[in-house]
């Protein structure tokens, strides 16, 4: 560990504060702009007003207060991220959260463990106690990469969940092992005994917290419209229930902080949207923050003095025991693409949680007079830190651009019957579909569902923003009200340019007004009186199309294999799996049945028909990169 003696260059406070608050703030412009997670350029500029450099920050600068300063604001961090993580969106990925956070953790910890005691000859209460710290991934390090990198609701909810429930079991957890085996040998029972005694105080502390507020907000105290008195008693939340936990046991509040997050974020609480913004901004200050302070505080000579064995540590942490977490996690659940668990697997920082932790550790270790055990724990979770940081935060986005983990948006405006039915037939097909609503009920409804929605009006451009109108590649207006959809239609096409926009129509009077502006319009009545001939001369097909998305589908898909291209469809009858076949083939607009010597071309568009199962599996063939 560092000497505490090294001369603090500002001389003040103030200016230290002022340096890391303005530095931070410009890198974040900075980051949006490159759209590069903020916190790898968090981590550089840390370490360059730290120790190693030009000495503006370091362990005397903010001298016994550091521990207090860290825990707020980790605090702060945790508790927003778990009010933005509501149950619906928990929901859609609850199965793979669950491993996550059970087995992968289980992996991650006692794969750890065993790597440092392997690699770095480290003692097992030492071994232990890192692997229980770089458990933790965390908000402070997923946020900002999902704001990069746009996936699907069930991969972002799995990431966010992790990161919350991780951070506070991982931070009692190192906390117990710390006390009960490595400083006093007390054992394994003595461990779990005092794990759930710090996990049960968080939990009463957050949910007593959350009834307090929640009375607060709900009483006279504070009116309905008190958009700044609702911001701060959300505030005074999440440092209240941090410090009453703390007061009762070190590490509870982590805890305290997560449970009052999400259970307040999941009341029915007014002017939420207001709330959701101060926190995120307050996050966003407090961030920048507490991530510099403590990058800066990275012992290089510590990390140098681990040699390769850090290397070789770093790597089993980040291609052996995170992929095997995530696939054992994802191993059965569909929903979870391929490339999606690649993805998980690729992306798992570490984050404020480990480098808070190792850093008071060890300076409770050098005070003991076991300096070295000290600077092998700071040095190995900062090497771990450095390493994720760098190549799995700050390559998040080419990591998804690769997989394809950020597909185009389908919008679908209005989340009535027909919208939910639509919505439910694209997804089942690998859409990623959002629902604009602005009827509570039917926000609800479609939430229950498990559809990601966007609570506003389809024809204001800003709910269309919020709904990423810019990333979207369809748009369907599919409420009951024309005069809504030609609106919504309309500037999606002038003030968005979104490539493909359909319409109900319920009036067939109106069909000639959508087409005008470039929309296709789909004639309700017309709509219905096919389906009603379909039924009446071919009901074997017209049953069999209604189950499409189901157990039957029907996709067109362009042949994009070097390998495929120039070869008849009876030459490639064996790429083509069992329970599909190909129905037609369309060339320069022109779409004809194929014939058994019919020879395709690169760019062809194929349409399958046959078992959902099948049909996948033949586009995958044909156009490898969908």
């Amino acid at each position: 560990m560092r000497s505490h003696n090294l001369p603090n260059v500002s001389g003040s406070l103030l200016p230290v504060i002022a340096v890391i608050l303005v530095s931070g703030l410009a890198v974040q412009l900075l980051a949006n702009r490159v759209r590069v997670p903020s916190v790898v350029f968090y981590l550089a500029i840390g370490v360059i007003l730290g120790p190693e450099f030009l000495e503006v920050v370091t362990l005397e600068t903010f001298g016994d207060g550091l521990e207090t300063i860290v825990g707020l604001s980790v605090a702060i961090i945790v508790f927003e991220g778990a009010f933005a993580l509501r149950l619906d969106r928990i929901r859609g990925a609850s199965t793979v959260s669950f491993r996550l956070v059970t087995i992968g953790a289980l992996v991650m910890f006692a794969g750890t463990a065993a790597a440092v005691r392997f690699f770095e000859g480290a003692d097992w209460e030492i071994a232990l106690l890192i692997g229980a710290l770089l458990v933790a991934t965390g908000p402070t390090v997923i946020t900002p990469i999902l704001e990069v990198v746009r996936v699907r609701d069930h991969v972002a909810a799995a990431l966010e969940t992790e990161g919350i429930v991780n951070d506070v079991t991982a931070a009692i957890v190192a906390v117990v092992i710390f006390e009960t085996l490595l400083l006093d040998d007390l054992g394994v029972p003595a461990t779990l005994v005092s794990f759930l005694e710090r996990f049960g105080v968080g939990v009463a502390a957050g949910l007593l917290a959350t009834l307090i507020i929640y009375l607060l907000l709900d009483s006279e105290f504070v009116p309905d419209r008190d958009v700044q008195a609702s911001q701060f008693l959300i505030l005074a939340a999440a440092v209240g229930s941090f410090a009453a936990a703390e007061a009762v046991a070190a590490e509870a509040g982590i805890a305290a902080a997560a449970t009052c997050g999400i259970a307040l974020g999941n009341l029915d609480l007014d002017n939420r949207e207001e709330i959701e913004a101060f926190g995120k901004n307050t996050t966003l200050i407090v961030l920048s923050f507490v991530f510099i302070s403590l990058a800066a505080l990275i012992d290089v000579d510590a990390i140098r003095q681990l040699g390769v064995g850090a290397i070789g540590l770093v790597l089993v942490i980040m291609f052996v025991l995170r992929p095997l977490g995530v696939f054992i996690a994802t191993a059965g659940v569909e929903r979870f693409t391929r490339p999606e668990r690649l993805f998980l697997a690729g992306v798992g920082p570490r984050g404020i949680i480990p480098a808070s932790v190792a850093t008071l550790f060890a300076i409770e270790l050098e005070l003991t007079g076991n300096v070295a055990a000290g600077e092998l724990l700071v040095g190995t979770v900062f090497a771990v830190i450095f390493a994720t940081v760098v190549i799995e935060a700050g390559l998040a986005r080419q990591i998804g651009d690769a997989l394809g983990v950020s597909p185009m948006r389908t919008i679908i405006i209005g989340g009535g019957r027909v919208g939910r039915s639509l919505a439910t037939r694209l997804e089942n097909r690998g859409e990623f579909v959002v629902i604009v609503e602005n009827d509570e009920q039917q926000v609800e409804r479609a939430r229950s569902e498990g559809f990601s929605v966007v609570t506003g009006d389809g024809t204001d451009t800003e709910t269309l923003r919020r709904a990423e109108i810019e990333n979207a590649k369809i748009l369907v207006a599919a409420t009951g009200d024309d005069d809504i959809n030609l609106l919504a239609c309309q500037i999606s096409i002038t003030k968005f340019d979104v490539e493909s926009v359909y319409s109900r129509v319920n009036n067939p009077e109106n069909v000639d007004a959508f087409t005008s502006i470039g929309a296709t319009a789909i004639d309700s009545a017309t709509a219905t009186v096919t389906a009603i001939d379909d039924e009446i001369e071919r009901p074997a097909l017209s049953h069999w199309m209604k189950e499409l998305g189901d157990s039957h589908d029907v996709q067109e898909v362009e042949v994009t294999s070097q390998d495929l291209a120039g070869k008849s469809i009876e030459a490639l009858n064996a790429q083509i799996p069992d329970g599909c076949f190909v129905a037609a083939v369309t060339r320069d607009g022109e779409a004809d049945v194929p014939s058994a010597d019919r020879v395709l071309e690169y760019g062809d568009r194929v349409t399958f028909i046959g078992d959902v199962a099948a049909v996948k599996q033949a586009m995958r063939r044909f156009h490898p990169h969908e």
